[in-house]
């Protein structure tokens, strides 16, 4: 499953993946507890591989920032939890992206972005993003 398929939704907690398109929105299934919902187009919805992170010198995808965590946790969920300190969460966030641009990039987002790698990970969704970057790297090639 693509980053493509997956959203956050705001005022609603966790990620969903697209089940089906409707003409009025589409049907979500939750990855937290697999409960199927309608969205409908009024709501604000954000698909993962559309995100970027701020940095000191462009925006990293998404995709880019969840791979460089699952390396450093070497595939396991994380260490820290999206409910540590913002100390602990800026210094584990420093690790794994040195050049993120700490006066746009707020704590409550680094939660997020923790939140949702472990999320991911728990439900092996992970698996794509090594796929994507070959398929990158073989595109910059030609």
């Amino acid at each position: 499953m693509s980053l493509d398929k997956i959203l956050s939704i705001s005022g609603k907690p966790g990620l969903y993946q697209i089940v089906a398109q409707t003409r009025t929105g589409a049907v979500v299934e939750s990855l937290v507890d697999n409960k199927r919902i309608t969205v409908g187009a009024h709501s604000n919805i954000s698909i993962l591989s559309e995100i970027a992170i701020y940095t000191l010198a462009e925006e990293v995808p998404l995709r880019e920032v969840l791979r460089k965590i699952k390396e450093k946790e070497n595939g396991e969920p994380t260490k820290i939890s999206h409910k540590d300190g913002k100390d602990a969460l800026e210094e584990f966030f420093f690790e794994v992206l040195p050049d993120y641009d700490e006066d746009r990039v707020y704590p409550s987002d680094i939660k997020k972005v923790i939140q949702w790698y472990n999320l991911l990970q728990k439900n092996d969704l992970l698996g794509d993003l090594e796929a994507v970057k070959e398929t990158e790297d073989v595109s910059e090639e030609e």
